[in-house]
């Protein structure tokens, strides 16, 4: 068994004890009313994205998400929470440093023992989410699973549908695909973004995301035989008999959405296996992007 689907395996029982210690965390992790910014890099970021849908959709404030690399200076906010699995990323260090005295800054992240521990104001440690692999799993959503139970969304048929989303068989033909795009709407919109780039990573797939109303705008056009379509959380109204009508195939997210994210890590584990790949082995990644000065 390949480290990422060890890491991805073991994400119910991540979850679970990541719900269940959320309390320890609540004054690191932002207010109702504070005025937030979430940022992070890669799968981090999409990440964030998905936090600050959930934020402001529940009315505990106003929530904006950021590559840390675009952050924009001249904004201002309560506090900065920032998403980092390794500690060591270049443009999540830099943007800590630059910010430091002016909003408070929360690092969630894997490893206490890297440079974030000192960048940040407050630490939020996942140590038992950790990964060997390259390719991002367990920590990303178990990350998102500590900010849901902070926000007070988090579930426990979330977990259960997460032990769903492993057990039960992919859909038939799904790794034959060639295509395949993920849609989203609100917080799934992240979820979304981050299975495409599950698959893009683990198996070099050609993959698209897109808030699921803005499919019709344009990238339904690419849908034919041999095309996924997968949809994480409800779908718009008479989506799904668009996208039959072209021949192409349509996923009904069914699971909580986190938990359909899960399905997608298992199948890009599927589809590197049927191409021969490594999913450990990513072409030209590494887990941290650290750049020279």
């Amino acid at each position: 068994m390949s480290h990422v689907e060890d890491e991805l395996n073991s994400q119910p029982e991540c979850w679970t004890r990541a719900a269940h210690g959320a309390g320890r965390y609540a004054d690191a992790l932002p207010d109702t009313g504070e005025r937030v910014a979430v940022v992070g890099c890669g799968t981090s970021y999409f990440m964030a994205q998905a936090v600050a849908a959930l934020r402001e959709a529940t009315g505990q404030g106003e929530t904006d998400a950021f590559a840390a690399s675009e952050f924009p200076r001249g904004r201002s906010y309560d506090r900065i929470v920032a998403l980092t699995r390794s500690g060591t990323t270049t443009e999540v260090l830099d943007l800590l440093g630059k910010v430091r005295g002016g909003a408070r800054t929360t690092a969630v992240t894997a490893d206490p023992a890297t440079p974030v521990a000192t960048a940040a104001d407050d630490l939020v440690v996942l140590d038992f989410a950790d990964e060997r692999s390259v390719v991002q799993t367990r920590f990303a959503t178990t990350a998102l699973t500590l900010l849901r139970a902070h926000l007070g969304l988090h579930t426990e048929a979330a977990v259960t549908d997460a032990r769903t989303a492993l057990s039960a068989p992919l859909p038939e033909g799904l790794v034959d695909c060639a295509q395949f795009t993920f849609l989203g709407r609100g917080w799934t919109v992240g979820l979304a973004n981050e299975a495409g780039l599950k698959m893009r990573e683990a198996s070099l797939s050609w993959t698209e995301a897109y808030p699921a109303m803005e499919y019709r705008h344009g990238p339904i056009s690419v849908t034919t035989e041999g095309t996924a379509t997968w949809m994480l959380g409800e779908a718009p109204a008479g989506l799904a008999e668009q996208v039959r009508a072209t021949g192409g195939h349509w996923v009904e997210g069914t699971l909580d959405p986190l938990a359909e994210l899960v399905r997608v890590q298992r199948l890009a584990v599927a589809v590197a296996a049927r191409r021969g790949l490594d999913p450990d082995r990513p072409r030209h990644l590494t887990r941290s992007v650290i750049l020279a000065p």
